[in-house]
């Protein structure tokens, strides 16, 4: 129970095969109370079944991070469902499909704009409007991939926008640390989630990962939660401004 009586927020929850319901799940079965939040409508039904149906306390939050009004009355809700918040998992990211296929350079303004607006400045915009919730400190832990540190078939814009989330992360904790609310990464492997799908080829990258990691293994998204766990945890109390792999080790291999 590393995080019994705690109270956090888990952003980004879409389905029950995403990586943040994963986290979700595993917080939970930890002891935390929790607050799930969902992008819009359509996924309101869906994410209020999956707090309802996570073994601790949960409830489903509306929040777009797409603007600063829609994040202000995210957090006004939040704010009056949980006062004091104890850790916060950020798994947000987006990019336009079609900025996902065929080479890089062919990349638009507003492809590479929104990809960083969504997948990256949200880890700030919800950091600014989280850290007065943390009076005693906390956890802020964000989701990143390879991708950002190395060339990845068909991950394109998403690569230099997960480049972009890990610095803010570092900028973050080193703005965030003196009020003892430490901010993380966790690279995860490739884990066959709705959203993965959409990047091409995926099949074919989980086989060379199964193929060439040092566990010679894909992971699962439960490892990912489990790792969440630990760094929103006073067991992690000493970490900030880190990247976590959890990826059976295929980082240290050649691609």
């Amino acid at each position: 129970m590393l995080l019994g009586g705690k109270h956090g927020i888990v952003f980004g929850v879409a389905n029950k095969r995403s990586i943040a319901y994963a986290c979700a799940r595993s917080a939970s079965a930890a002891g935390a109370h929790l607050i799930l939040t969902y992008q819009n409508d359509r996924l309101e039904k869906g994410a209020r079944e999956l707090a309802a149906g996570l073994p601790g306390e949960a409830v489903a939050v509306r929040c777009d991070v797409s603007t600063d009004a829609a994040l202000d009355d995210a957090f006004a809700a939040i704010g009056e469902q949980m006062p004091l918040v104890d850790f916060a998992i950020h798994s947000i990211a987006y990019a336009d499909r079609s900025e996902l296929d065929g080479g890089f350079t062919a990349t638009s303004r507003q492809g590479f704009a929104t990809a960083h607006e969504v997948s990256s400045y949200s880890l700030t915009a919800i950091a600014q409007r989280l850290a007065p919730l943390m009076p005693n400190g906390g956890s802020l832990l964000t989701m990143s991939y390879l991708g950002s540190e190395r060339v990845l078939p068909h991950y394109n814009v998403m690569g230099p926008a997960k480049a972009s989330l890990e610095a803010s992360m570092r900028y973050l904790a080193a703005d965030l640390g003196p009020a003892g609310i430490r901010v993380n990464a966790i690279s995860a492997g490739a884990v066959r989630t709705l959203a993965a799908s959409g990047i091409g080829d995926f099949s074919k990258m989980l086989d060379i990962t199964k193929e060439r990691s040092p566990l010679r293994r894909n992971i699962e998204a439960a490892e990912v939660g489990d790792a969440a766990v630990f760094l929103c945890s006073d067991m992690a109390r000493g970490i900030t401004g880190v990247t976590l792999y959890v990826d059976g080790g295929f980082h240290v291999t050649t691609l």
